[in-house]
């Protein structure tokens, strides 16, 4: 994991948007398998211009947000997930987690837990303008607003959506903005007050209209898209080298026969590392700076790859499944379209067993 991209990536982000926006970082999911606990750290040592670089972490639930606490992190902490039962809003407050409602009973039950604990509890409000996920519906978050704006014991402290192809579909992004601004007109929001937020990566690149109070972003900051660095690399090694005659099998059901005879090395990675199956027979990898081809069904612990044409390959050398070597590269999206996949599901993928090292 190369940190030194992270900071550059900030850089980059922060270029694209008005001073006054705030920067959300997306770290749920372990940050998308980056490693939550050592991003936020880094995140937090940060400083561009002389500020800290990202102003919110978001996190899927109290659990992830709980790691970050006990870790030392002090940045704001917004739950992007729903939270259930509401008696978890007990733990986001002692953790000094800012939860997120979706609903007037989930408003109700923060009210109720503001007032168990004699303080008011603040919480950012989700509208579903057309994700079709989690949300109030911007004609029932009227009453939910409110709800909140007559409470003793909760505070609407930000109203946000989330885009559901703001890098493919730019007329419905338009849509769900123009059914976000409405309830934000019709409630007078856009005062400075309540943080409005609801950019994603793909928004941010491609519709700055949205950038509103904050922009929440993940994989533009992992280098997942254009025009940003990449941190992640993912690394194995070769462990064993043999050669096969022509229509020998390999791997299990057969499903490489070879066409003549071949250089074959095993490499110590599979499907239990985060190497989907589905790149059986047709995902590469780098050996030496050259493209070698995977061969037979990617197992649980190993896969196997064609190195005839690698005559420097032994045993030990380095196999890159993500990342560069020499002058060649493979994305992470080279690696989800390898599996018919994209690029977060490949790196949210690779499993815990897999080694992170971090350099700066």
């Amino acid at each position: 994991m190369n940190l030194s991209f992270l900071r550059e990536n900030f850089k980059i982000l922060r270029a694209k948007l008005p001073a006054e926006v705030k920067i959300l970082f997306v770290v749920k999911a372990d940050a998308y398998g980056h490693g939550a606990v050592p991003l936020a750290k880094e995140t937090e040592r940060l400083r561009l211009k002389g500020n800290p670089v990202a102003d919110f972490f978001g996190v899927s639930s109290v659990e992830e947000g709980a790691a970050l606490r006990q870790a030392g992190i002090k940045t704001p902490i917004l739950i992007l997930g729903s939270l259930y039962p509401f008696n978890s809003f007990l733990e986001a407050a002692r953790l000094n987690l800012i939860p997120t409602v979706s609903s007037l009973e989930g408003a109700r039950q923060l009210y109720a837990t503001g007032l168990k604990l004699k303080k008011r509890l603040a919480a950012h409000l989700k509208i579903d303008t057309g994700m079709g996920r989690v949300g109030v519906s911007p004609q029932n978050a009227f009453e939910v607003i409110d709800f909140f704006s007559k409470s003793r014991g909760a505070v609407l402290a930000g109203i946000y959506t989330h885009f559901s192809s703001a890098e493919s579909d730019s007329g419905y992004t338009q849509l769900q903005i123009e059914r976000l601004n409405q309830v934000l007109k019709n409630k007078g929001l856009k005062n400075g007050k309540i943080l409005v937020h609801a950019s994603n990566s793909a928004a941010v690149l491609n519709h700055p209209e949205a950038n509103y109070d904050m922009v929440r972003v993940g994989g533009a900051l992992y280098g997942l898209w254009p025009g940003f660095k990449p941190l992640l690399s993912f690394k194995a090694r070769i462990v064993f080298i043999k050669k096969i005659e022509k229509g020998a099998s390999v791997g299990y059901g057969r499903t490489f026969r070879a066409p003549k005879s071949l250089r074959i090395a095993t490499v110590c990675a599979g499907y239990a590392d985060g190497v989907f199956r589905a790149q059986s027979n047709r995902g590469e990898v780098l050996v030496e700076g050259r493209r070698c081809k995977i061969v037979g069904t990617v197992t649980m612990d190993m896969l196997m790859i064609d190195v005839s044409e690698v005559s420097e390959a032994r045993v030990g050398s380095e196999v890159v499944l993500i990342g560069e070597q020499g002058k060649e590269r493979i994305s992470a999206l080279d690696a989800a379209h390898f599996s018919n996949t994209i690029s977060y599901e490949a790196v949210c993928a690779i499993s815990r067993r897999v080694p992170r090292v971090y350099q700066r």
